[in-house]
């Protein structure tokens, strides 16, 4: 028992000493002095950005993944660097030599002060972010990924830092690698190309890197996990080859804590190469994200329930709740047509947004279309892909032209081979003026929307059926 008690003795006053180290290395780690820095470049690169784009979680957290990484990584590189070659910078690695604590060890509560600095700072410029989009009142929850991914970074950033400092120690270090990772990064996404690229491993990767923050991703389907996943691997076994190339020097320690230190460098890079290699096998999923097969879960595949937000227009158009704060520029895009359209045979009884399909193409593109066909139901309902636009005037502008003609036409019916009577019709409930001057066609469309509302409607409400079949001719419109 007193061996025991001695041993608990003994444990206790080596975690008292590696806590007082650590507490030691926060106070006068140059990374506090960078936190003021840290914080005014996320409101300007990230926060600014984020208050102008819509009020949805995966636009915002998607994002900020990618700019505040890329505003923390020159600065704990940097700040890592700087303090990695602090004992040769004031002559002290031969009067350290006789400690009792290890250089490794040393390093390492140096290391761990400047990540403990670099996770605060981060946690608080996200949660800043992610409280102002909570209080905006952005539907469903927040994304947590691309905070975690963010917060396993900041150890493996300080790591890339504190290793150069530590392994080539000079003034010009700190700032050769800040900058040095900064271009790498920002660098390495150019080489990305398809869904099946490698390099996706990047941290500032939050999604599939030729959509970008997609308003339709993660919205009707889950935020998929398996790049995320894969990133944390990479980072964490970067941050463990790292640091435990530090410890393999003679005099870093002993014999013990060199073969500690091979040990962990050893898996370090084996599971760094294993999260590359699973990034190489992502493929796009058809609700545009990355799928990596052996981190899939399917339960993820499942669509999220929701209940639609209507207008209160003469045929309702019902958003995903997500996307309520477009509801008043759609409705403004579509009601002319469908106050015309309202109750007359074939007419949607609702226009229900649809989900977005997504294809990997050549050359490094992705096809978006609407998942499933344009109309189904009985009564029929028309399913509506919202464009890929945040403005509210550019939205009116581009529902005016694409999706009016596409709820007119599954009214109307002919599409591409609409016979001149549907293609008059099409043209005088639009209000548009697509058709050859002087045509009978268009003389026949100018005539039917010159005729009053009522008449109008009158006229189509007896001849639809006619219409659809194409069996009437341009003399017989009113």
């Amino acid at each position: 028992m007193p061996a025991l008690d001695d041993t608990a003795r003994r444990s206790r006053l080596a975690l008292t000493v590696t806590g007082g180290l650590l507490r030691l290395e926060m106070r006068r780690s140059v990374m506090l002095w960078m936190l003021p820095l840290a914080a005014a470049l996320f409101w300007f690169i990230t926060y600014r950005p984020s208050m102008g784009a819509p009020t949805l979680w995966n636009v915002r957290a998607m994002a900020m993944q990618t700019t505040a990484l890329a505003v923390f990584a020159p600065t704990v590189v940097g700040a890592a660097a700087w303090l990695g070659w602090r004992e040769r910078r004031h002559g002290m690695a031969d009067l350290l030599i006789g400690t009792a604590r290890p250089r490794w060890a040393r390093q390492l509560a140096t290391w761990a002060a400047t990540t403990c600095w670099a996770i605060i700072a981060y946690l608080g410029c996200v949660s800043v972010l992610y409280g102002v989009t909570a209080w905006q009142g952005a539907w469903g929850g927040p994304l947590w990924w691309p905070a975690v991914v963010g917060v396993v970074s900041m150890p493996a950033f300080a790591a890339l830092g504190f290793a150069a400092g530590v392994l080539r120690p000079s003034r010009f270090t700190a700032p050769l690698v800040a900058i040095g990772v900064f271009l790498a990064l920002q660098i390495s996404l150019q080489f990305i190309h398809g869904d099946d690229s490698y390099w996706q491993i990047s941290p500032l990767v939050a999604g599939p890197w030729e959509i970008g923050p997609d308003p339709g991703v993660a919205t009707f389907y889950r935020y998929l996990p398996d790049l995320p996943i894969a990133q944390v691997l990479f980072l964490a076994g970067l941050t463990a080859a790292l640091l435990g190339v530090l410890g393999l020097p003679a005099d870093a320690g002993g014999r013990w804590l060199r073969r500690c230190a091979a040990v962990v460098t050893a898996a370090g890079l084996l599971t760094g190469v294993t999260a590359v290699a699973l990034a190489g096998t992502g493929r796009l999923d058809a609700h545009g994200m990355i799928a990596i097969p052996l981190l899939h879960d399917e339960g993820n595949d499942r669509p999220v329930r929701y209940t639609p937000v209507c207008s209160h227009t003469s045929i309702p158009v019902c958003l995903h709740p997500a996307h309520a704060g477009y509801l008043p520029a759609v409705t403004e895009a579509l009601e002319p047509v469908l106050t015309e359209l309202a109750g007359l045979p074939g007419a949607p009884v609702r226009i229900s947004q649809a989900a977005a399909k997504y294809e990997q193409g050549p050359d490094n593109r992705v096809s978006i279309s609407r998942a499933g066909p344009p109309t189904s139901g009985t009564p029929p309902v028309f399913h509506l892909l919202l464009p890929q636009r945040t403005a509210a005037n550019e939205l009116v502008a581009e529902l005016r032209v694409d999706a009016t003609h596409s709820i007119v036409n599954s009214v109307v019916g002919g599409g591409r081979n609409a016979s001149p009577a549907q293609q008059a019709v099409t043209e005088a409930i639009l209000g548009t003026s697509t058709l050859a001057p002087g045509s009978p066609a268009a003389a026949a469309a100018q005539r039917l929307a010159a005729a009053p509302a009522a008449a109008r409607h009158a006229w189509l409400m007896e001849h639809m059926a006619a219409l659809r079949a194409g069996q009437l001719t341009l003399e017989q419109l009113p």
